[in-house]
């Protein structure tokens, strides 16, 4: 069967399930894809193919015929836009080739429409797992917003697809958002813990090491005292990666806790004797943070050993009065 004759089937299903669904609409999603199956059954009756109508639990797509597969789609609201499946594919059909979508719409004014699956994929949710989104009718595919064709992009091994993910998302992150995921190969898995947790109630290694890992990322914290939103991407890191809520983000470099634990009266801008007593955790974090974090916070993934030089280049240009690299990290 060809794609042209498969697909003259496909109007030809689409077109009774739409009368079916005018007459007496579809309750629930299992019922549709059930009528689905029958339906398809009935059109392709002189075909050499069987339709299962128990296939495996999250078997991808719903309705494997031969090379051509049927991913069915359903809604109770007027939207032609539905979550789908993860962008690991995992469960796919190996034999099927060519994906299509079926979709039936409840609300409003039922109906129900087809479409090629890679052009009806429109967005990627990046909550836990990637999932696709997909929409009928939609003006640009995701796969070309990502600049790779589908099937390109779905035999790709993971960490290869989560870069395109990456560069698609970032792309739409809007001022003062961050990434949560951060995963850039595979094995660097990262979730944020369930369970929030306050900085202060932290283990005091748990909060130096978090202290290095932020100053390293966000070198603007040597801006003046009276800038604003110089810690917010410090605030953003803590929590949408670690999990840690700091309610005084300021006193993580200026109060006299971190920079005067001696408390003498020598006086001298906090934020720097914050920093020279925090060389050795810097030089540490440098050599062992994940690349694809100074790649989010800087705009560039920059090797371990020349980090910290990056970090004063970058600290010189936001610091008024005083000049980092020539006070830190001279030894």
């Amino acid at each position: 069967m060809t794609q042209d004759e498969f697909e003259y089937l496909l109007d030809a299903v689409v077109a009774q399930l739409r009368t079916e669904a005018q007459a007496a609409p579809f309750k629930e999603s299992k019922q549709f894809e059930n009528r689905v199956r029958e339906v398809v059954r009935d059109q392709f009756e002189d075909a050499d193919w069987e339709i299962d109508f128990a296939p495996a639990a999250q078997a991808f797509p719903d309705i494997a015929i031969g090379e051509f597969g049927i991913e069915v789609k359903f809604t109770e609201k007027d939207t032609w836009r539905s979550v789908a499946n993860s962008v690991l594919e995992t469960n796919r059909v190996g034999e099927v080739k060519k994906v299509y979508l079926i979709f039936g719409k409840m609300g409003g004014e039922p109906d129900v429409k087809w479409g090629e699956y890679e052009k009806c994929v429109m967005h990627v949710r990046t909550s836990h797992v990637p999932r696709f989104e997909v929409e009928i009718g939609t003006a640009e595919s995701l796969f070309e917003q990502m600049g790779i064709s589908y099937n390109d992009f779905r035999i790709s091994e993971m960490h290869e697809k989560m870069q395109y993910i990456r560069k698609y998302a970032r792309g739409r992150l809007k001022k003062g958002e961050r990434m949560w995921w951060l995963e850039d190969a595979p094995g660097e898995e990262h979730s944020v813990p369930i369970q929030a947790r306050l900085y202060t109630t932290l283990p005091e290694s748990e909060k130096t090491r978090l202290r290095a890992e932020a100053i390293l990322l966000c070198p603007q914290i040597v801006k003046s005292s009276g800038a604003k939103h110089k810690y917010d991407d410090v605030a953003l890191y803590l929590l949408t990666y670690h999990g840690v809520l700091c309610h005084q983000t300021r006193d993580l470099f200026s109060a006299g806790s971190v920079a005067n634990l001696e408390n003498d009266d020598e006086g001298g801008l906090y934020v720097e004797r914050a920093l020279k007593l925090m060389e050795a955790e810097l030089r540490n974090a440098a050599m062992h943070m994940d690349s694809a974090l100074f790649e989010e916070y800087w705009g560039e993934a920059v090797l371990p050993e020349n980090r910290i030089k990056e970090w004063l280049r970058r600290a010189d240009k936001f610091a008024k009065n005083w000049t980092p690299s020539e006070k830190l990290f001279i030894d």
